[in-house]
């Protein structure tokens, strides 16, 4: 069955109908558990799990029906048959648009929680009208669900990728390279400057990928690829412990799938073997379907 989503900041005027409640407690979502089996709970209210939310918002509609999101308080205990879950963990366990929506939903309680007070007089803010926003009663000041620009990309030399290992990895992981894009910078300033910073090397030809929302806490990841032009691998040690090129037949431990930076690499590396198979100089490349 597909499934539509249609975001909208208009609730209903009463909450007379089961809804789809996305429910974090801290940063884990609340899930039935049935067998193996796990979703999102389709019921009227936060209430009806035994719980009292600390927040909650509207998201809009799926297929017609209302969907909320809500903040339950880190100590509240779940009901039987409910468990929680990080939405890292919950990528491909449940349906790929409530993971979609459930990223929406981590976002907007992350900013609820965090942006309380006004940021010019301090006064605690109260939320908006018509809008996704809070606003100031004292000074008026608005205040959006915060957006953090970063760029991700993918260099390619030699049919070979360049994948780092960063000092804030917990495991023998390496990526792609990535970075926040700063005041006054294009995208592809702000792609050529991180990888200058990080490896020390110069790129060309920077091309756009695909884009990915990324909550954790409020990333919007902008994908390119670009070729190598110049330089040798020197790492910023106070960021990068590791880095060098790799065959797309040989790489080492790499990002899960919920990530553009998975994607970007699974794309590269089913490039070179359709290149391998087919024996004849690279087409117009052909890019994945988040563009």
């Amino acid at each position: 069955m597909d499934l539509n989503f249609v975001s909208s900041i208009d609730p209903p005027r009463e909450k007379s109908q089961p809804a789809w409640w996305f429910v974090f407690k801290v940063h884990a979502l609340i899930v039935s558990e049935d067998g193996k089996a796990l979703s999102v709970p389709f019921i009227q209210g936060v209430s009806a799990l035994g719980l009292k939310p600390i927040r909650e918002w509207y998201l809009g509609t799926l297929n017609g029906h209302h969907c909320y999101c809500a903040e339950v308080p880190e100590n509240s205990p779940l009901p039987e048959g409910m468990v929680s879950y990080g939405l890292r963990y919950l990528y491909g366990r449940i349906e790929e648009p409530f993971h979609k929506i459930a990223m929406k939903a981590s976002h907007i309680i992350e900013w609820d929680r965090t942006d309380r007070y006004c940021s010019r007089c301090r006064m605690e803010m109260n939320r908006a009208k018509a809008i996704r926003a809070k606003e100031c009663p004292n000074c008026s000041f608005l205040s959006f669900p915060r957006i953090s620009p970063a760029i991700i990309i993918l260099i390619e030399r030699d049919n070979r990728v360049l994948l780092a290992r960063v000092k804030r990895f917990t495991t023998e992981l390496y990526s792609v390279l990535a970075g926040f894009v700063e005041p006054g910078e294009s995208l592809e300033e702000a792609a050529k400057r991180e990888v200058e910073e990080e490896v020390g090397i110069r790129i060309k030809n920077i091309r756009y990928f695909g884009s990915q929302p990324w909550p954790f806490p409020d990333s919007l990841m902008i994908g390119f690829t670009a070729e190598y032009e110049s330089g040798e691998i020197t790492i910023d040690e106070a960021e990068v412990s590791d880095a060098g090129w790799f065959d797309p037949d040989n790489l080492p431990t790499i990002p899960g799938k919920i990530s553009i930076a998975r994607q970007l690499i699974d794309w590269f590396a089913e490039e070179k073997l359709r290149e391998k198979n087919t024996a004849v100089p690279k087409k117009e490349r052909k890019y994945a379907p988040h563009e």
